[in-house]
């Protein structure tokens, strides 16, 4: 009997450890994805679905040995985590549109421009009725933001796998970041002030990106915009801007080739992204400002980083022992 006793403190002093504790891991990455999916059903606060997205980044680092099968995850639960703090704002659209800005922008249009650059733009390029060659290579150029920040990563990873750490760190807080400023300040694109009667504009503002949409996609596309936008009133900041301007500055350390078609995309995006009415210039310019901060303030927070990493690197220390 006192040897059990014995034998039981002993592992009670060492704390959870080996496979009990990846275990664990492993449960907090499974709740990290089940209970945001679930969270309309569960009438969870948005507040409890945030930290339980937040979860799985950290806990995969316990779960899993130190491979690159392991960075990619990590990669991917943290996008999962912008997934999910994006959307939330959304899941009740009512009191969404109650908060959501209409004005401000629109303001600063008629300071800057005089009229919206949209409807000039559109007035100028798009043909009433009708799409173009122009029109569908740019919602083209639109459609591929959902890849090319992850593209940009996935190749620093594949050709330099030792500066892909900083590269996704940079990546990712322009996502989690600008997340925030959509929960913040939920701010109405130029499309959606049209369909409400707030942009009065002769030939009236279209929202190309669905004319091409029903045009290629046809019955699908109702299905496929359902999928891919999850919260219309998410303006401010351009995140399609901001990510791709990030991307661009972490392709700036590898030659001016792949930093030459960073920039390149990153300005054709910002054009189309106006042409459309996806965003507003302001929209872009706080876009452009948070990659900025981000990329500039990295070097701050440096050592809490490291500290955190300790952190981790204990848990994972004692997961594997």
């Amino acid at each position: 009997m006192g040897g059990r006793s014995s034998r039981w403190r002993g592992t009670s002093r060492r704390g959870l450890r080996g496979r009990p504790l990846r275990l664990l891991a492993w449960s907090a990455v499974a709740a990290g994805l089940a209970l945001p999916l679930a969270r309309r059903r569960l009438r969870l606060p948005a507040a409890v679905s945030a930290a339980a997205a937040a979860v799985p980044p950290v806990a995969v680092v316990v779960a899993l040995r130190r491979s690159t099968t392991r960075t990619v995850a990590i990669y991917g639960l943290q996008m999962w985590g912008y997934i999910v703090v994006h959307e939330l704002p959304y899941d009740d659209p009512a009191r969404l549109e109650r908060r959501v800005r209409v004005d401000y922008p629109i303001a600063v249009d008629r300071v800057l421009f005089g009229r919206p650059p949209t409807a000039a733009l559109q007035r100028l390029l798009a043909r009433p009725g009708r799409t173009t060659a122009l029109d569908h290579a740019l919602v083209a150029v639109h459609w591929a933001w959902f890849l090319q920040p992850h593209a940009t990563a996935a190749w620093i990873l594949w050709r330099h796998p030792e500066r892909f750490p900083r590269a996704a760190a940079l990546i990712g807080a322009t996502f989690d970041i600008g997340a925030l400023g959509y929960m913040a300040v939920p701010t109405a694109p130029p499309w959606w002030a049209a369909e409400h009667g707030r942009h009065v504009t002769s030939p009236p503002m279209r929202r190309i990106m669905v004319d091409v949409g029903e045009r290629v996609w046809g019955r699908l596309w109702p299905s496929l915009y359902g999928f891919l936008g999850g919260n219309p009133l998410a303006a401010m900041p351009s995140l399609h801007f901001g990510t791709s301007v990030m991307a661009a500055h972490v392709l700036d350390d590898f030659g001016p080739l792949p930093a030459a078609l960073g920039w390149g995309y990153a300005f054709a995006l910002g054009f189309a992204l106006v042409y459309m009415g996806e965003h507003y210039v302001v929209d872009l310019a706080a876009g452009l400002a948070l990659a900025e901060a981000v990329r500039l303030a990295a070097p701050l927070a440096e050592p809490v980083a490291a500290r955190v990493g300790r952190l981790v690197q204990a848990l994972e220390a004692r997961a594997w022992a």
